[in-house]
């Protein structure tokens, strides 16, 4: 997870929205997290970055010197999602 930042596109009315943080929050993940009814302008990047408006969102990404992101990778739900994001994080 060192290589990765990880950030999370959520809104309070989902349900695996809430699993997701209360995952994150177990394993004591950090994260920034976009809360889409206080931010409804950052749906456009949900939608750039993971290709739906679909919550949760989540990204992966390095980021560069600049401070650029790059190598980004987007999934959209955390039930299905689970296992590969465990792999990502190094968690169990």
């Amino acid at each position: 997870m060192a290589n990765y930042h990880l950030e999370i596109y959520t809104r309070p009315t989902c349900s695996d929205c809430q699993d997701l943080k209360k995952f994150l929050k177990k394993h004591q993940i950090p994260h920034k997290q976009y809360d889409l009814e206080e931010q409804p302008a950052k749906e456009k990047e949900l939608k750039k970055l993971t290709g739906s408006r679909i919550v949760p969102g989540i990204v992966f990404s390095e980021t560069s010197i600049l401070g650029l992101r790059r190598n980004t990778k987007g999934m959209t739900g955390f039930e299905q999602n689970k296992e590969e994001i465990k792999k990502l994080l190094e968690v169990g």
